[in-house]
């Protein structure tokens, strides 16, 4: 019989995590523990899952892949007209959460999010693959459809409008977002949930995007 959720139970048996393990900052520790995930073989270790508020003040969340990681933030690319492109534009303060279950670890960001320049959407635009191109024309994200029909009908009139060999440009309602971060968080599982996390936060009068910004790294209790 399968155990119910109650009483699931899984021991994260890793070697743990103290402070000298630690990068000096939190893009660096990202890319670190990221190039790991990727020899680990874990899914989309690029996805995120954002939370975004709207005006309303209701948290919604989404996974989304992170398409670039500096210090000037986390990059990600959506429709502007989507549910969480009309929240970004409402409210901007932003948590993003990274997990690497098969790693028993995760990473938690918070900050603001703003639009990249149309120069850097249309970059990242031309690279991607031709049906991601089409289907960003196509698809009315978040709207409410009829039915299948109507997307795949849209989709035709878009590869009619292009046709192969031609270049597809950028749509208006469509680019990046990056969020420049204030905080972040990195937690790796340990036994009977006796957890290691720590805490990345600015010094005062800090800026992120500086080389050289001042973090300071805080244990956090389990």
């Amino acid at each position: 019989m399968n155990k119910s959720v109650r009483d699931r139970r899984v021991q994260y048996e890793t070697a743990g995590l103290d402070l000298a393990d630690l990068a000096p900052d939190p893009f660096a520790q990202w890319h670190r523990w990221y190039e790991q995930a990727e020899e680990a073989g874990c899914v989309e270790p690029n996805a995120m899952v954002l939370s975004t508020s709207g005006l309303d003040g209701v948290p919604d969340s989404r996974y989304v892949l992170a398409r670039g990681v500096t210090e000037a933030g986390f990059e990600f690319f959506t429709n502007y007209e989507s549910a969480k492109g009309a929240q970004l534009s409402a409210v901007q303060h932003v948590s993003a959460l990274f997990t690497w279950l098969q790693l028993h670890r995760q990473m938690k960001i918070r900050g603001t999010a703003c639009r990249m320049s149309a120069a850097e959407s249309d970059d990242y635009f031309s690279s991607r693959p031709r049906a991601s191109q089409v289907g960003a024309w196509s698809s009315p994200q978040s709207a409410v459809l009829a039915d299948r029909a109507e997307l795949e009908q849209r989709v035709a009139e878009v590869e009619a409008r292009y046709p192969v060999g031609s270049t597809i440009p950028r749509p208006a309602h469509w680019g990046g977002w990056r969020i420049a971060i204030s905080e972040a968080e990195v937690w790796q599982g340990r036994p009977s949930r006796l957890h290691d996390r720590f805490r990345y936060r600015l010094a005062d009068g800090a800026n992120p995007a500086e080389p050289n910004a001042a973090w300071i790294i805080e244990r956090l209790a389990p």
